[in-house]
């Protein structure tokens, strides 16, 4: 890790990494999903479905960026390969499956609310090590996952 004087001792800022590491793979994992979708899916509701998708995978897309750069701000390189990402996530991928929209919508929603479980723990890793600055950066990222996920399961209501 580089030379980083930000009042978080090096073994600190490991742990942070860590946590950050495993948030920015779920986030390459579940925009590479949501982007799946929005290619594959089908069906009468095809355009809102494909509009949906589109807009999270874009919103992922940002966040990664932001997780990506809070990383190298903790004076570490960020994972950056398809092996890292997969490495590190706890999501799962599920190559050559082409589910029904109302799968993806299901799927995607369970996904999200993975990644809101892991970020609690997270952001409970940070207030434990005094790292405020990530805390409330994860703290803002979860806000974001549980308003996708709200929207996603309001998606699958009758």
């Amino acid at each position: 890790m580089d030379k980083v004087n930000i009042g978080l001792s090096p073994n600190t800022r490991q742990k942070v990494v860590a946590v950050l590491s495993g948030v920015l793979s779920d986030q390459y994992v579940l925009y590479t999903k949501t982007r799946n979708y929005h290619w594959n899916v089908t069906g009468e509701d095809f355009a809102q479905y494909h509009e949906l998708f589109e807009k999270q995978y874009s919103a992922i897309d940002e966040d990664i960026d932001d997780v990506a750069e809070r990383i190298r701000a903790l004076g570490a390189k960020t994972p950056a390969t398809l092996a890292e990402f997969v490495k590190f996530a706890t999501l799962k991928e599920h190559p050559g499956k082409y589910p029904l929209a109302k799968t993806m919508i299901a799927n995607l929603l369970a996904d999200h609310e993975t990644v809101i479980r892991s970020l609690r723990k997270g952001i409970k890793i940070c207030y434990d090590v005094d790292d405020d600055g990530t805390e409330d950066f994860l703290t803002q990222l979860l806000e974001k996952h549980e308003k996708t996920a709200w929207m996603l399961r309001a998606t699958l209501e009758n």
